[in-house]
């Protein structure tokens, strides 16, 4: 009878043991398989949140099958407690490991609204907008100049419910005055800024923050970020340059951003540069003089007079022999690049084309022949605006 009892109890273990195999293996097929999500959503995961209250959240957007498979799942992968806090964009057909990586691999919200504020050369604007998860594009509700007057309804709104995302982007080739100026009039920071940040120490990019950030705590970021790529780019710089230090390097570098706009000029706009440091010519740069006239603080909204040009500043570059001083702006990564890392031409001079670009030279009579081209395009402009 024993041995009876104990077949059968060794007959019911194996089939329990086949049984309990055959679930995990569902359970593990479930969990990679396709999920049954039709239209992308995005999901919240609120900061203190686990995956029991997340699993629920998407079982209810029919974003997964099965909440114990999901957070089986995550625990057998060793990610139930990487969860972080956010917006995530879930798309459709994501299986239960795809949503896993999603809410615990980190980085930047992917969905949700969220107020973008674009400082710029000449201006700065808050945009608030709303991702649309079934299109996967952004669609902007609002969007104003925080230091010229009040904001929309829509915004302080948005404010009011919290659920916001932030990103300050900075344009390359701002000063650091405007940058300090526009980050006063973020109303979604906090805490005072004790100077202006050094010019050229700030990196231009895009950064994303938490309501009630510290304004200096997001300054010393963007001090570090350019304080990498200088270092990065001085220690792959060119050989036989006539710079000395990383600090000169990020000087002739903010005169590059603030002359050219078109990304495949910078580096000709570098050699030009560099051939006149070499050969002991004045830089002869309007930006540089702007910038000893008005110190960063907004443009100059004109031409430069002939007794500016004659007055000696220490950034009047008609006057002064090498480099001036300081960095007249912040450059990009690309413009300190190419200060290091300059074409190899023989050009000494170069006006504005009439395109958007320049046309370069390396005689004075080639240079003068070209000025007198765009003074001509200029004259035309003047007439056809005159119509």
């Amino acid at each position: 009878m024993w041995r009876n009892i104990a077949s059968n109890a060794l007959t019911i273990f194996v089939v329990l043991l086949f049984v309990a195999g055959g679930v995990i293996l569902w359970g593990q097929r479930q969990y990679h398989a396709q999920g049954p999500l039709a239209q992308a959503i995005c999901l919240k995961v609120e900061r203190g949140s686990n995956m029991a209250r997340v699993s629920r959240d998407l079982e209810e957007q029919g974003a997964i099958s099965s909440g114990a498979i999901f957070r089986m799942g995550a625990k057998y992968e060793d990610k139930a407690l990487d969860l972080k806090a956010g917006s995530f964009l879930v798309p459709p057909g994501a299986s239960m490991q795809e949503i896993v990586d999603i809410v615990t691999r980190g980085g930047q919200s992917t969905c949700g609204t969220e107020v973008v504020y674009r400082v710029g050369v000449r201006r700065n604007e808050i945009r608030l907008r709303r991702l649309d998860p079934e299109k996967e594009v952004y669609v902007q509700v609002a969007a104003f100049d925080p230091q010229a007057g009040e904001a929309p309804e829509a915004y302080r709104k948005a404010r009011e419910e919290g659920d916001l995302l932030y990103r300050i982007v900075l344009a390359e080739g701002v000063t650091s005055w405007q940058v300090a100026e526009a980050l006063k009039a973020a109303d979604f920071l906090e805490g005072d800024l004790e100077a202006i940040p050094d010019e050229g120490s700030l990196a231009p990019d895009s950064y994303e923050v938490k309501a009630g950030t510290p304004r200096s705590e997001l300054i010393a970021r963007m001090q570090e970020k350019q304080e990498k790529i200088l270092a990065e780019a001085w220690a792959n710089r060119a050989e036989g340059l006539p710079l000395k230090t990383p600090e000169e390097a990020l000087i002739l570098a903010s005169i590059i951003e603030k002359e050219t706009g078109v990304p495949e000029e910078r580096r000709r706009v570098a050699s030009v540069f560099i051939n006149r440091l070499n050969q002991g010519i004045r830089l002869q740069t309007d930006p540089a003089v702007i910038y000893g006239i008005t110190r960063g603080q907004g443009g100059l909204g004109r031409g430069l007079r002939q007794s500016e040009l004659r007055r000696k500043t220490p950034y009047n570059t008609y006057l002064i022999d090498g480099l001036p001083p300081t960095p007249i702006a912040n450059p990009g990564r690309a413009s300190i690049e190419a200060a290091v890392n300059p074409e190899d031409t023989d050009y000494l001079f170069f006006v504005a084309d009439g395109s958007g670009g320049h046309a370069f030279a390396r005689t004075l009579r080639e240079h003068n022949e070209n000025v007198a081209r765009w003074r001509r395009i200029e004259q035309e402009r003047a007439r056809e605006g005159g119509n």
